[in-house]
Order: structure tokens, then C-alpha cells, then sequence
């Protein structure tokens, strides 16, 4: 089953003319975005028991320009933090996404779950910035 993702009023449209649909598609294990109905973008995604690993954005050539990876990758961020999840990045859009919008640092969790150090705290300090919720 399909579950569409609201859409924030800022992001809905590509273009003036084009309109962009972000949904989960866990039969195919992806995030998809749609352009006027078309598939024009995924970011796939491995589940775990609490989290998801992404490991590959792509978006196809015909649509590349556009911003669309970015609104893919925020709204699959929101979902992941509207279900109580979290990330493990291992693509690298999505792990650079994540480095430029320090709003969703919160989310990244290593290999098997394990929380990562935060940005500007001391990766030798065992308690700073490893709690998840």
C-alpha cells in the first residue's frame, strides 16, 4: 500500500506548470516522486527494525535541474521523523542533505542503529549527543 505524503504549501509545484507528488511505496521499498503523475525521482531505502537505510537517490534526466531530489529527500526525512524512525544515510545526496540541514541530524543513526556523534560534540565523549528517542 501506497502512503501519499502531505505536501508542504511552499512544495508543491516544480514549476509553475508541473506539480510534484511525494509518496512512500514500501512494496518497492522507495520514496517516489511524481511530476504531473510521472515517476520522475526515488530514494531507496532498506528497512530495519526502527530505522531505514537509504542508499541511492536518483533522479532521472528529463527531470534533473528541478530541485526534486532535495523535496524528495525532506519529505522522506519528515515522514521518517513523523513515524518515530530514524536514518542510517548511506547514500551520499542524501547523507550531504542531511550535513546542510542540520535540522535533521537528529535522525542519523550508524550501521545496526547505533547512534552517530553530533556535529560539535566530541565523538570520545560516550554519552554526548547518543541518546535516541
Amino acid at each position: 500500500m501506497r502512503r501519499l505524503l502531505q505536501a508542504r504549501a511552499d512544495e508543491v509545484f516544480v514549476s509553475t506548470e508541473a506539480s510534484i507528488e511525494i509518496r512512500d511505496n514500501p512494496a518497492e521499498r522507495r520514496y517516489e516522486a511524481l511530476v504531473d503523475g510521472t515517476l520522475a525521482g526515488w530514494i531507496d531505502y532498506n528497512p530495519r527494525d526502527g530505522w531505514l537505510i537509504f542508499v541511492h537517490t536518483e533522479v532521472l534526466p528529463a527531470f534533473g535541474g528541478r530541485g526534486i531530489a532535495a523535496r524528495l529527500a525532506a519529505r522522506a526525512l519528515d515522514d521518517v521523523r513523523s513515524r518515530g524512525l530514524r536514518v542510517t544515510p548511506q547514500c551520499p545526496f542524501v547523507a550531504a542533505y542531511i550535513r546542510s540541514h542540520p535540522a535533521y541530524q537528529d535522525l542519523v543513526v550508524g550501521q545496526r542503529g547505533t547512534p552517530v556523534p553530533r556535529q560539535g560534540q566530541d565523538p570520545r565523549d560516550a554519552d554526548a549527543g547518543r541518546e535516541l528517542r
